[in-house]
């Protein structure tokens, strides 16, 4: 007895390293390509911030990380995919601001919300840069005092396009029409990359983008910059004044940042926050950031928690000023 128990003994522990050698390999992460949720279509800001962002930090992994663009809904479509996504890591979303609203305004309207903002961990926040107003180089509108003369004099006639009702476009232009006393007329499209286009194609008035997004067209002369809803002027572009320094108490920032379901492992979510780090950190990112001129506003998922929780208040009180939309 007392040598059988020795033999299984032994057998037992020449056992133990393959066995902690198996959990090892099972614990390696990541081990099969990323899926980076962007819930807009290319040519958007979420767009343009996470194509570079899922290069690099692919590179630094080592291990692709794949951009799916699932639109619909203002954003809702693509963040209720990664919500629904299983929480291995394996599934990331690059969001914007507007993924703290849009709940916020399923229920406004009477629906049951597509997701909740507590089923997201953050992760790292990317960029932060204010909206701009943007009209047609060729159109009537030479400075923010003629498009708000134009708006009072017809008022609802003057329509501008956004990303989606309640999308983060949408929110920022009637965040200034409110402060400017202002009727506009709203046509919403399924991003700001549509939204961009159909503005160059004299769809619609006017626009408020995000800057990484209209600068390429305002340098080649296609679109006129009237404001922008910063606090001050943006360094990329100096000659377009603020709201706040024209009079307008209108302030709104485009925010990208990257999320993973909130069920996500603490040590996957930390692999994932130390590759974002470094992606902000490294050289050929920057290089892409500045090619599309928008600053780098890293915040790790701590501190981002702290600002996403600030930032979702205000424009909660924003969502909830628009008030029902009717639908069409």
């Amino acid at each position: 007895m007392k040598r059988r128990t020795l033999i299984a003994g032994a057998a037992g522990a020449a056992a133990l390293p393959l066995g902690a050698s198996a959990v090892a390999q099972q614990e390696v992460f990541p081990s099969r390509p990323i899926q980076m949720i962007v819930p807009f279509p290319p040519g958007g800001v979420a767009d343009i911030t996470g194509r570079p962002v899922a290069h690099v930090m692919g590179r630094l992994l080592n291990q692709s990380v794949v951009v799916q663009n699932r639109a619909g809904a203002g954003g809702s479509v693509g963040a209720a995919l990664a919500a629904r996504a299983a929480p291995d890591g394996y599934t990331i979303l690059m969001a914007l601001s507007s993924i703290s609203v849009l709940p916020v305004a399923d229920r406004l309207q009477g629906r049951t919300a597509a997701y909740e903002l507590d089923q997201f961990a953050p992760i790292a926040l990317i960029s932060a840069d204010p909206t701009v107003l943007v009209v047609s180089a060729d159109g009537p509108y030479k400075t923010l005092k003629d498009f708000v003369d134009a708006a009072k004099a017809k008022p609802g006639t003057i329509n501008y396009g956004s990303s989606g009702v309640y999308g983060t476009l949408h929110v920022a232009m009637e965040i200034f029409a409110k402060a400017a006393g202002i009727s506009l007329f709203h046509i919403p499209y399924q991003g700001g990359g549509p939204a961009v286009a159909a503005l160059l194609g004299g769809q619609i008035d006017a626009l408020a983008s995000g800057p990484s997004a209209a600068i390429g067209q305002i340098k080649a002369g296609k679109m006129r910059a009237l404001a922008v809803w910063g606090d001050k002027r943006l360094a990329s572009m100096p000659d377009v004044p603020s709201m706040k320094e024209l009079g307008y108490d209108a302030t709104f920032y485009i925010w990208s940042g990257l999320f993973a379901p909130v069920a996500t492992p603490q040590r996957i979510v930390g692999i994932l926050r130390d590759a974002a780090k470094r992606t902000v950190e490294d050289a050929e990112f920057k290089e892409a950031m500045a090619k599309v001129e928008t600053p780098i506003a890293y915040l790790d998922a701590p501190e981002f928690k702290t600002f996403l929780d600030r930032d979702a208040a205000r424009l909660r009180v924003a969502v909830e000023g628009i008030g029902k939309v009717p639908e069409k």
